[in-house]
């Protein structure tokens, strides 16, 4: 990860025995150089050894981990400390309290080489060690699974390696023959993990690339079985190249296990979903079969190539790209379904999956969730599957006259059990009638609870299911929203917005002559929250800094704001220098 998401997260995704050789001299210079990092911290390291260890094959191990959680931000902050990033300090309460979330297992992603000192020794720090260690020990004491690796620093030296290639295996090695002695002695259910999203700057392509990952893996490998202790059988985890399930980077990691020939060796990838959808963008508003397909696709790849053959597999980060701008850049429906499904899918691929958050859903001090939905989808699709449709929102207009609306239900394989609002079981054939799987609430439900038909959500009703979560469905009365006449600048520019109750999905940005306008110039659906947002409170839609940023000087620019009740509305701005003008005509 790179701030609170990773930059390689943005790409769309004969020299083993040579490397080998040199990797291994490496290795024997490393283990001298990096003993007294190692005894230094070894004096106040909480031990766990393998007293209560996790016996049967790796794909059984594999297979108690799930669900788990990832700590991020924290130990992989880039700055002074684990709270550089705006985390707070961990501590064992927090490992307590995901524990009764239901969560058995935490990734740990650790940032090293700022707390490592010059060549050629790159001694790690021993105090950050020590912290290590001590935050490794708690999550153990819970009995929960944990998983350690390098993380940042994939993008900060490691991805030099191609042009450094000497140097970095150096450090790479060095580091690892650090961790493995500090480490050696944990419970077995401490699992390392050689490198998160690698990725190599100035090499001559995939084939290199592919080399050079087989050649740190390999490396990473040897040292770690060779420092013995519980690391003789530990559980090792090996990625992909970007961590991407795409076809060839699973068949290169393929060959990787077929040369190690080891029983204890765990795949790992990374899934943010289908990335128009993920960022919302290009139109992607809706969990479509197009962006079920994409999930689908990744997760059939690494089950056949792996989990099919008895190896397991860690879905080691999984979210949604456009939780870098805002945990609303997609709609809160279409992002209960991505997650209903995710859930489910990996479950039916055995998959084991590791939620990324960097503290925007489970709060570190209040132990609460941001988003109680979510998390309620969350722990359901870990057992079960829950009932949807295809929106959480119906809309009445409140310049016409009320009628019938309908909803699709997607079953999952259960049934329907009826509406209620509150308390109250609503009557089906009155409030409601159900044919197949289309759900009409009636108008005459509608207009009892409407009420004064203010603009805005009247009523909320829960449609039941059998098993799972309930659907939540809201009940809106709207008109189409108004914009008016701005100034402002290409730093601050904030439209005035009635919004009457609806809601913004999307919106495209073009020339004059039809061409598209501003940031990702491919389409004219600019990204939401990035390039736009609307601020429901303050009764704006802003256009940030980075969409005029890419908005030719002296253009007018012709957008169309998309609503989910299917209301479109044009506006125009005119960018002069870092002046700005926006008029509805």
């Amino acid at each position: 990860m790179a701030g609170s998401r990773g930059t390689t997260r943005r790409m769309r995704w004969g020299v083993g025995l040579l490397t080998s050789g040199i990797a291994m001299l490496l290795v024997a210079l490393s283990v001298l150089t990096a003993g007294n990092a190692q005894a230094a911290a070894s004096t106040s390291r909480p031990v766990t050894t393998s007293a209560g260890a996790p016996s049967g094959s790796a794909m059984a191990r594999v297979a108690a981990m799930q669900p788990g959680w990832n700590l991020g931000n924290s130990l992989d902050a880039i700055g002074s400390d684990e709270t550089a990033w705006g985390n707070p300090l961990i501590t064992k309460k927090l490992f307590d309290n995901l524990k009764a979330q239901g969560f058995r297992s935490i990734r740990i992603p650790v940032s090293w080489g700022q707390h490592e000192g010059a060549a050629p020794d790159y001694t790690i720090d021993p105090v950050f060690l020590s912290r290590v260690q001590e935050v490794v020990g708690w999550a153990l004491a819970d009995g929960l699974y944990v998983v350690v690796n390098i993380h940042h620093d994939s993008w900060q030296w490691v991805a030099n390696m191609p042009t450094d290639h000497d140097a970095v295996l150096a450090h790479y090695n060095a580091t690892w023959t650090q961790l493995a002695g500090a480490f050696r002695d944990f419970s077995p259910k401490l699992l390392f993990e050689s490198l998160n999203e690698p990725q190599f700057t100035g090499s001559s392509g995939d084939a290199e690339n592919a080399a050079l990952l087989n050649e740190l893996n390999t490396s990473f490998h040897t040292i770690v079985r060779q420092s013995g202790g519980n690391n003789a059988t530990r559980l090792l985890v090996l990625p992909t190249l970007h961590t991407s399930a795409d076809q060839p980077r699973v068949d290169e990691l393929v060959s990787t296990f077929t040369a190690l020939g080891d029983p204890n060796l765990v795949a790992t990838v990374h899934y943010y979903g289908y990335w128009p959808f993920s960022v919302n963008i290009a139109g992607g508003t809706t969990f479509d079969a197009t962006t079920q397909k994409d999930l689908t696709d990744s997760f059939d790849r690494v089950y056949n190539a792996f989990v099919a053959q008895g190896i397991p597999v860690i879905l080691g980060e999984y979210g949604l790209l456009g939780f870098d701008q805002s945990t609303g850049a997609i709609e809160q429906g279409e992002k209960l379904k991505f997650f209903e499904f995710l859930g489910y899918y990996a479950r039916t691929k055995k998959i084991t999956t590791m939620l990324w958050d960097n503290g925007q859903h489970f709060g570190r001090t209040s132990f609460q969730w941001s988003d109680p939905e979510l998390s309620a989808q969350l722990k359901s699709s870990w057992t079960t599957r829950s009932g949807t449709a295809s929106s959480d929102q119906v809309f009445s207009a409140r310049a016409a006259a009320i009628t019938d609306k309908t909803l699709t239900l997607n079953l999952n394989g259960t049934r329907f059990l009826g509406l209620r609002q509150g308390n109250t079981d609503l009557k089906c054939g009155r409030d409601y009638t159900v044919q197949g799987d289309q759900l009409t609430l009636t108008a005459s439900l509608l207009t009892r609870l409407s009420g004064t038909r203010a603009y805005g959500t009247d009523a909320v009703l829960y449609a039941r299911f059998s098993q799972g979560v309930p659907w939540r469905i809201n009940l809106n009365t709207h008109d189409t929203p108004v914009l008016q006449n701005a100034t402002g600048t290409t730093g601050s520019f904030a439209i005035p917005t009635d919004f009457r109750g609806d809601q913004l999905a999307t919106m495209e940005a073009t020339y004059a002559d039809g061409t598209y306008a501003g940031p990702q110039n491919w389409t004219s659906y600019k990204q939401f929250a990035a390039a736009f947002a609307p601020d429901y409170t303050n009764h704006v839609t802003t256009l940030t800094s980075d969409f005029f940023a890419e908005v030719n000087d002296g253009a007018r620019v012709t957008l169309t704001f998309h609503y989910w009740s299917g209301a479109t509305v044009t506006y125009y701005v005119s960018r002069s220098g870092t002046s700005v003008t926006g008029t509805t005509s």
